[in-house]
């Protein structure tokens, strides 16, 4: 799992007015929740935290959060991330803390590899889900899980089953769903 390290600090000013002010400033307000502890409102310096949600972009990622004033970070998530919808600029963040010796749930990203036998052969590739449910330690969850499609012919499948996990990570997902099939080009206009 991708880990970045972003600095915030400790707010005191709350309010509609006081929020505009922040971010006038170069700031981003956000808040820490989680773990047991009590809420806790921040601000973030906006153009690293910036730079650091482009490398976490859509995918699990821990976040070393360092608040002036604790000798140690706090391993977070970004949980929410609210934008301008004119501007597109930050106005908000949501941070959860988490336990890295918890295990917990995960959404994992599936890569498929490969070109379909069967789409060369006039089939169509139909993606059910481009992602699978696991539940394991934070640390040794992957950003992509690869499943190979290039030996698929017209009407092959992959269930969930079918995907290699690690042994550190427990498959959430219904085992027998399909994520990925070839079928003939013709039943899939039919259908639709």
């Amino acid at each position: 799992m991708i880990q970045v390290d972003i600095s915030a600090s400790k707010r005191d000013s709350f309010g509609k007015c006081a929020m505009r002010r922040l971010r006038v400033s170069g700031n981003t307000p956000a808040v820490l929740y989680g773990n047991g502890k009590d809420v806790m409102a921040l601000q973030l310096e906006t153009a690293p935290f910036l730079k650091s949600l482009f490398q976490i972009s859509r995918k699990n990622a821990i976040v070393n959060l360092s608040i002036n004033g604790d000798d140690t970070p706090r391993h977070v998530m970004m949980r929410e991330i609210q934008t301008d919808p004119v501007d597109d600029s930050l106005i908000h963040a949501d941070f959860l803390e988490i336990n890295l010796q918890k295990p917990s749930a995960f959404t994992v990203p599936i890569e498929f590899v490969g070109t379909a036998k069967g789409t060369d052969l006039g089939g169509e590739l139909v993606i059910h889900e481009a992602n699978i449910q696991v539940e394991g330690l934070p640390l040794d969850v992957p950003d992509t899980v690869s499943v190979d499609i290039s030996d698929l012919v017209i009407g092959d499948s992959i269930a969930y089953s079918a995907i290699g996990l690690p042994d550190s990570l427990k498959m959430v997902s219904d085992a027998s769903a399909l994520c990925v099939e070839v079928v003939v080009a013709v039943a899939v206009a039919e259908s639709e």
